[in-house]
């Protein structure tokens, strides 16, 4: 079955590199992507990312040794590692937050967070947002959270992150329990030259702080 020893190893040794390179933690390596390839980041709002760029050319090389290291049974061997690389990651992270990580570490999101804004009057808007956060650890975690806008919106423009101005918001989740968490706010947009005046967002991130540590998601 194994045709190239070297091929093979130099394939397992590359696809660690390339999932070392952006690796989904502490924070969300991919918060400002627009186009991406496997866990790699190729362009953001700024421009196309060299590393992004290099990793995903290192992984396709790394397919190619692993096709090239077997005599058979080349494309199942190739998909049942694409399965592998695209789990790994998350197993990895609960597995680290259920027995080791600690305080806003331990915290997990599952990326589904959304937002509603409507516009009520003149500078002024009902914002609502709702997401739901899973403290993993044996113990209570209280931190601090802060919305952050989507990268798709237009420059200077606030969307999400106009509700930090009733924030920033602290929340406390007991140990081992996954919580609802939702945010409605009357928002003074007054003092906020450029803002939406109403609309909808899904997959919503935010910073968490807990003293010194901060974690993007």
């Amino acid at each position: 079955m194994i045709q190239s020893k070297l091929a093979l190893i130099g394939s397992f040794v590359i696809l660690c590199i390339c999932m070392s390179l952006y690796f989904p933690f502490p924070n969300n390596v991919m918060l400002n992507a627009r186009t991406t390839f496997m866990s790699f980041p190729i362009r953001d709002q700024a421009g196309y990312i060299p590393l992004g760029i290099m990793g995903a050319i290192l992984f396709i090389i790394a397919l190619i040794l692993l096709f090239k290291g077997l005599k058979k049974y080349h494309f199942r061997t190739i998909l049942v590692v694409l399965l592998i690389y695209a789990f790994l990651p998350k197993l990895l992270i609960t597995a680290y937050q259920e027995t080791v990580a600690s305080g806003i570490t331990a915290i997990s999101y599952d990326s589904n967070g959304k937002c509603n804004f409507e516009s009520v009057g003149q500078k002024i808007a009902n914002g609502e947002c709702e997401l739901v956060l899973h403290n993993r650890s044996n113990e209570a975690v209280s931190f601090e959270l802060e919305f952050i806008d989507s990268f798709f919106i237009e420059d200077g423009v606030r969307m999400e992150s106009l509700m930090n101005l009733a924030g920033p918001y602290s929340i406390t989740i007991e140990a081992n329990r996954k919580e609802p968490i939702r945010f409605k706010e009357l928002l003074d947009l007054s003092d906020v030259p450029k803002h939406i005046e109403s609309g909808e967002s899904s997959g919503i991130h935010f910073k968490l702080t807990d003293g010194e540590k901060t974690r993007t998601l």
